[in-house]
């Protein structure tokens, strides 16, 4: 029986930091021996809002460095980047033709990132779910790792498939649905000078999230800054207390404890005592990391050559689908 097909990925915009790590890339890691992976570089979404055209392709290249770093298996899994494979933004063209504009309208994230851009807001930002849609359908993917506030957006994903299927399908299949995976525990890494706010790449505070490539004087710097409470001793599900459920948590996560035995170990904690037992506990997780990114670095060819293969391997899926679709829609086959 063959494998089920995953399709992820993230935008090459600022270093992934721990909630993209612990919230997404962990779990393809810990899970990819399960699947038929494909996880790319979302570079096409990146520039739906303003970019820097002079480190993109740069911080590009960080990104799928680092998808290696973390332990992405190339015996289970396929990196590429998202526009080497013209396909992405040849079946969004298609899908948007079919896609009724309120659907899109009443996206979640494009209202709170619209009222941010104000009008200066793009059609791009509008768009990027029929784009997300085009990534995970051209793969035929069964299941799609999203955390809770992408959800809608894979929901959308469904609906454009069911409609293509309908209106052209002509009672077959011509592209999958795919179901989420979602992992509860660690799914929402919050940020360190907010707990009640995600962790995010888009914060213009740096002292907001800890990056996978901070060095260890910039984690300790952090952490001993980041926002805390005046309550001694440490306890998880005090809805009062977010950051101090967050702490837990990574520190939890990290440390590859259970909850029941860090809530045991900490609950008679000061925060003088727990930080720097946080900042130990990151610091070793992220040093195998850092040291396996520098040597891929290094090696730009072997780089190079795991994203020429990935491409390769990516865009006979990609092409095939992308055919299909067209047939389906009534277009005629290059002479």
């Amino acid at each position: 029986m063959s494998k089920q097909r995953i399709l992820s990925g993230v935008q090459p915009t600022g270093n992934l930091h721990l909630g993209n790590y612990l919230g997404a890339i962990r779990n393809w890691v810990e899970g990819q021996s399960q699947y038929e992976n494909y996880f790319c570089v979302v570079d096409l979404h990146a520039i739906t809002v303003p970019h820097n055209p002079e480190t993109l392709a740069a911080d590009t290249y960080t990104i799928a460095a680092l998808y290696l770093a973390c332990g992405i298996d190339l015996e289970h899994s396929t990196i590429f980047i998202q526009s080497h494979i013209p396909a992405h933004s040849e079946l969004t063209w298609l899908l948007n033709c079919i896609t009724p504009l309120n659907w899109l309208q009443g996206m979640i994230q494009f209202k709170e990132k619209a009222i941010k851009q104000g009008e200066d807001v793009s059609t791009g930002l509008l768009d990027y779910p029929v784009l997300m849609a085009a990534d995970i359908l051209l793969y035929q993917a069964d299941r799609v790792p999203v955390g809770e506030d992408q959800k809608q957006h894979l929901e959308l994903t469904r609906d454009i498939a069911v409609r293509v299927n309908h209106l052209y399908g002509k009672g077959e299949t011509i592209l999958k649905l795919p179901d989420p995976l979602i992992r509860k525990e660690g799914a929402r890494v919050m940020s360190l000078t907010d707990g009640t706010k995600k962790m995010s790449k888009s914060d213009p505070s740096e002292q907001s999230r800890i990056s996978l490539l901070d060095p260890p004087d910039v984690i300790t710097r952090k952490l001993k800054r980041c926002k805390t409470d005046p309550v001694r001793g440490l306890e998880f599900d005090n809805p009062e207390r977010p950051e101090c459920q967050n702490l837990l948590s990574l520190y939890m996560l990290l440390s590859g404890q259970s909850k029941e035995a860090v809530a045991t170990e900490c609950a008679d904690m000061g925060w003088g005592q727990f930080k720097p037992l946080l900042t130990e506990t990151v610091i070793q997780a992220l040093t195998p990391i850092q040291t396996k990114y520098k040597e891929i670095m290094d090696d730009r060819g072997y780089l190079e050559s795991v994203l020429r293969s990935g491409r390769e391997k990516a865009d006979a899926i990609a092409s095939k689908t992308l055919a299909d679709v067209k047939q389906a829609l009534g277009y005629s086959q290059p002479l």
